[in-house]
């Protein structure tokens, strides 16, 4: 594959090839239904009849697809069990959240940690009478996963929106930003997705399988405008952004992060290596390195426990400087 450095015609503007990606998006099949959900979401959690409305995050998880063929057999992948996303959304919501999770289809969900990998095979068993039952192995995890999630969305506290392809999510994550203007600095953005760096835009795809024989397939990737830029000055100006960096060499990780968190002008950038991503963590902001770890006294903790608990208090003292600001 032969992968190009920015968009086919190099004298677009930043702006333009925003444009231009947008242009080349095939369009959500269900914008409509999405929209309603969201706007019904937002308002929901931005009236309390004590008059304190909820903090509202945006949490994006899983990786994205690139299509190669319009009528999609073979994509490029982003790689993202979505473990990251799916963790946070649990403790965003014992946190006081509303959560918005946007995530990949067939990703991790929220509340199944416990559960094995293939929870509808492996959770549940047929008796004599061909009646289908939780296994008493599992029945404890399977009963606090159900009532916790059921909670959650009977509550209006989570409203979990799936994506596939890249097309799909920044469509749909330009959508809630959009929707999300309204809650000022209540607002957070926890951009835990694993966004595909290069695409083919629509227009240029084929439209049905490539189809094999040749020994060398010839494909022109161009680059993925970041929009990391216009989320936090466009779409959502108000919001508190927190963006992740994700490295193999933990060499250059920090500075990576640092170069992210400037450039892109978010609030904290998680910076994670690959390796030791579940255990620790460092919290990169404009004038500190906070690194945060995984308590291993405490039997089934996650690293997302005390990161959830450090970024909320950020949002919390973000929020009061915006309102003494005003």
């Amino acid at each position: 594959m032969d992968a190009t450095n920015g968009l086919q015609t190099p004298q677009l503007t930043f702006e333009e090839e925003v444009k231009a990606f947008f242009d080349s998006a095939p369009p959500l099949q269900n914008c409509a239904e999405i929209s309603e959900k969201l706007k019904e979401f937002i308002a929901r959690n931005s009236q309390h009849s004590d008059g304190n409305a909820k903090r509202v995050v945006c949490v994006t998880s899983g990786g994205t697809t690139a299509p190669l063929e319009q009528r999609c057999v073979r994509y490029v992948d982003n790689f993202s069990s979505g473990h990251r996303g799916a963790t946070s959304t649990e403790y965003f919501l014992k946190a006081g959240y509303a959560v918005i999770f946007l995530y990949r289809r067939g990703s991790f969900q929220p509340f199944c940690r416990s559960l094995p990998d293939d929870p509808l095979l492996e959770c549940f068993e047929s008796n004599d009478d061909s009646n289908i039952r939780v296994r008493e192995v599992h029945a404890e995890a399977v009963k606090r996963a159900i009532i916790e999630h059921e909670a959650a969305v009977a509550d209006g506290l989570l409203l979990k929106l799936p994506y596939r392809t890249i097309f799909e999510y920044l469509q749909m994550l330009q959508m809630t930003a959009m929707s999300m203007r309204c809650l000022g600095p209540r607002g957070m953005f926890y951009l835990s997705a694993a966004v595909s760096d290069y695409y083919v835009p629509w227009k240029d795809m084929v439209e049905h399988k490539i189809q094999s024989g040749s020994h060398l397939l010839d494909v022109k990737l161009v680059q993925v405008p970041k929009m990391l830029l216009v989320l936090g000055e466009e779409w959502a100006p108000s919001a508190f952004c927190i963006s992740f960096k994700l490295e193999t060499d933990s060499n250059i990780l920090l500075k990576k992060a640092d170069k992210a968190l400037r450039k892109y002008k978010m609030h904290a950038v998680v910076a994670n290596e690959l390796s030791t991503r579940k255990e620790e963590v460092v919290v990169v902001t404009s004038s500190e390195k906070i690194t945060v770890r995984r308590n291993t006294s405490q039997p089934g903790d996650d690293v997302e426990n005390p990161l959830i608990k450090l970024l909320s208090g950020r949002h919390l003292a973000y929020i009061e400087e915006s309102s003494s600001i005003r």
